[in-house]
């Protein structure tokens, strides 16, 4: 008696394990490839450059409208926020005529507030913490009878990074086009 061999499946090929193997190959390949990908990206040195860029800039907007908006009835809060945006030379000198700056801010009831409308890094040195910064802003005061004006400027920010934070370190007006600047 001769017994038949039976083939599991017939002979026939099974798609299903090919294609899931098929498809487990590209997902680790994509996979590899990704990780490799963001590896580079991650210890990019001008990936850390931009975000420097991205602190000082943010940092200077932020300083440079701190020290347009004032208002005269919390001026302890204003002027300690003033003191607290800058460092070096403009900080002692904002310090130092603090009293001064007082009265006269008491006297005329002003209020002023800032609000940025563009900036921009014009320089960045790194390595020594330094950065420059142009700020474009609008800045509406009110005066004591309630009138109120806005004046529109821009404002050239230098930046010095102190314990790992930008600070201003300058702060001045930008020359409008058609004005000499020597």
């Amino acid at each position: 008696m001769k017994r038949a061999i039976r083939l599991l499946g017939g002979g026939r090929s099974r798609p299903l394990p090919a294609l899931a193997l098929a498809l487990a190959l590209v997902a680790g390949g994509f996979a590899a490839w990704a990780g490799q990908d963001w590896y580079r990206a991650a210890h990019d040195e001008q990936a850390a450059y931009a975000a420097q860029r991205d602190a000082a800039l943010s940092a200077g907007e932020q300083a440079v409208q701190n020290l347009n908006t004032l208002d005269h009835r919390e001026l302890k809060r204003g002027l300690d926020l003033w003191e607290s945006s800058t460092t070096g030379e403009l900080h002692d000198q904002l310090a130092s005529g603090r009293e001064e700056f007082t009265a006269q801010m008491k006297e005329a009831k002003t209020v002023s507030t800032a609000r940025v409308l563009s900036g921009a890094v014009t320089e960045l040195d790194d390595r020594a913490g330094r950065a420059r910064v142009l700020v474009a802003l609008r800045v509406t005061v009110e005066a004591a009878d309630g009138a109120k004006s806005d004046k529109d400027s821009r404002m050239l920010g230098e930046l010095t990074r102190t314990d790992g934070r930008w600070k201003l370190s300058a702060l001045g007006q930008a020359p409008v086009g058609g004005t000499s600047t020597g």
